[in-house]
């Protein structure tokens, strides 16, 4: 059966709902439980029914509505400078066309597999934009066989055969660690993010080859959740042990965990950067705020999300180049009151 032989209220039949359930699961509005909304949505699909609103692709002329979903804790998205510039990057190319963002978070990237089939199969989305990729990512495979039009925000080694556009976070890890080796600095500590991201692990890797390269005294590295708690909790243990055992220099994923860190110096005693330099990532205006200021590898996230929705856009387009896989411009180093030669 086609869409224009089905109507809503056969759809609702179908789920053993009212007419008025389907349009609230389908307005993504809330009264509805999360068991029935996939009912409905289920029988949509199986009598090949959507609403005519968000029934047009990416494979038209024009966007209706672009998935993104975020594996992150409610509290900590809302505190990461990261995923607001990134997302107010998006939505400024979005509002160009005259589209919307759809925005979930989610627990697992399992859940988001499966929600990315959801929202693709019911006609919510016309394309999507996916972050935070694994090895072996499963949405990824979802993706293609879906035939969903994608943007992966990772490196291609993490992408498969989807469009990539990302940051050469290899290259700024060596740029940042060559930096403090050439201040003196001979005990270098990363803390870094979740382990089972694609993104930690391509940096951890190239701090331990950088590491190596400039020969090193002592290098160490600690994952964490990104959060200012985990950061500070990482910093505490590193700085706690005496002597040798003790960095001298600290490069952090992201800026609150820089910023944690900064205040645990303080309360241990610790001078910045007379005592312990540190180093931090993403240079958001937090870096700019701190006493001293905070030393940064900087990069245009706001830029950096607008660039993932112009290739979004491309890619549906069929243009020979805006659709393709690309870096965009490697984070730079921006020294700052944070780092200095160790005493």
């Amino acid at each position: 059966m086609t869409s224009a032989r089905v109507t809503i209220k056969e759809v609702a039949a179908r789920a053993g709902v009212s007419k008025g359930a389907v349009s609230l699961a389908f307005n993504h509005k809330p009264g509805l439980s999360e068991a029935t909304r996939e009912r409905i949505f289920r029988a949509a699909r199986e009598l090949g029914w959507a609403p005519n609103p968000t029934a047009r692709t990416l494979a038209g002329s024009r966007v209706d509505v672009v998935g993104l979903a975020i594996c992150r804790p409610a509290r900590l998205l809302g505190l990461e400078p990261f995923y607001m510039e990134f997302v107010s990057g998006v939505e400024s190319v979005l509002t160009e066309h005259s589209c919307s963002l759809l925005l979930r978070l989610v627990r697992s990237v399992e859940e988001e597999a499966g929600l990315l089939e959801t929202w693709w199969r019911a006609r919510q989305i016309g394309g999507a934009i996916l972050v935070d990729l694994r090895a072996d990512d499963p949405r990824v495979a979802v993706a293609e066989r879906l035939g969903l039009p994608v943007v992966a925000v990772g490196h291609p080694s993490l992408a498969g055969g989807l469009t990539a556009v990302w940051t050469d976070d290899a290259t700024a890890v060596r740029e940042a660690v060559r930096y403090l080796a050439a201040l003196g600095h001979r005990r270098i500590a990363r803390v870094g993010g979740a382990a089972g991201l694609g993104h930690t692990a391509i940096r951890a890797a190239a701090f331990e080859e950088a590491a190596g390269a400039v020969g090193l005294a002592g290098a160490w590295q600690v994952s964490t959740d990104y959060s200012g708690e985990a950061g500070a909790r990482a910093t505490r243990g590193l700085l706690m042990a005496g002597g040798v055992g003790r960095p001298t220099a600290i490069v952090y994923d992201n800026d609150i965990m820089a910023v944690a860190g900064l205040s645990v110096a303080s309360e241990m005693g610790l001078a910045v950067p007379g005592d312990v330099s540190l180093l931090a990532w993403d240079d958001s205006q937090l870096c700019r705020l701190t006493h001293p200021t905070l030393s940064a590898m900087s990069h245009d996230v706001y830029g950096f999300g607008a660039e993932v929705a112009r290739t979004l856009f491309g890619r549906a387009g069929g243009g020979p180049v805006e659709g393709r896989s690309h870096p965009v411009v490697t984070p730079v180093l921006v020294p700052r009151g944070s780092t200095a030669r160790p005493r």
